[in-house]
């Protein structure tokens, strides 16, 4: 479980393909101050346990159904990426309730500077993800949690501010590039309990 607050930005170390997965090295600081193998980290919102823990890297396999759900595969050796630590009973839950369990990939439709020095981001994503999606509801791209500022036919939008930018990935995707998105979990579970009550 996780906030959808990322803690750090860390770095592909490397990507060692196998039979269809790959195994990630990403170079880190914060995250590895209390990990261990075994223990849940979010890499670009994506939900990996670390199998190898050195000082400043740990290693985790994203397997063939990982990759073919997130944009972790697209990732090469000193690419940025969103790093969180699952989180304890005893934190503050500054975003909304995230599992890592990435939804579909969206893509980057406009960035749009604002006066008020935020920017909108404008996403295109798969019917099946959109579904879930609400004007001022929780979502979260690239492991880190957004409120929606609107939607339309095929696409939602958000606005980020200065701080989220530069300390994300988002600041730097432009027009094109992708994200890995989780919608509110909540959205599903009513959705699976009023088609219940429809069929019953």
């Amino acid at each position: 479980m996780f906030t959808g607050i990322v803690e750090e930005l860390g770095r592909v170390r490397a990507v060692q393909e196998h039979a269809g997965g790959a195994r990630l090295e990403i170079e880190a600081g914060t995250v590895l101050e209390d990990a261990r193998v075994g223990d849940s980290i979010a890499v670009n919102g994506c939900c990996l346990t670390v199998v190898e823990r050195r000082d400043s890297w740990f290693a985790a396999d994203a397997v063939i159904e990982t990759l073919e759900r997130t944009n972790l595969g697209a990732l090469a050796p000193n690419d940025a990426v969103n790093l969180e630590r699952s989180v304890r009973l005893s934190d503050r839950l500054g975003g909304h309730i995230v599992q890592g369990h990435v939804d579909g990939v969206g893509t980057i439709v406009s960035r749009e500077p604002l006066a008020d020095g935020s920017t909108r981001i404008t996403f295109a994503a798969p019917p099946d993800v959109l579904r879930y999606i609400v004007e001022k509801g929780s979502i979260t791209l690239d492991g880190v949690s957004m409120t929606v500022t609107g939607t339309g036919e095929a696409v939602f939008s958000v606005a980020a501010i200065p701080h989220t930018l530069s300390v994300t990935t988002l600041g730097g995707k432009d027009e094109g590039m992708t994200v890995n998105v989780e919608v509110d979990i909540v959205a599903k579970y009513v959705e699976r309990l009023v088609s219940r009550e429809t069929r019953a």
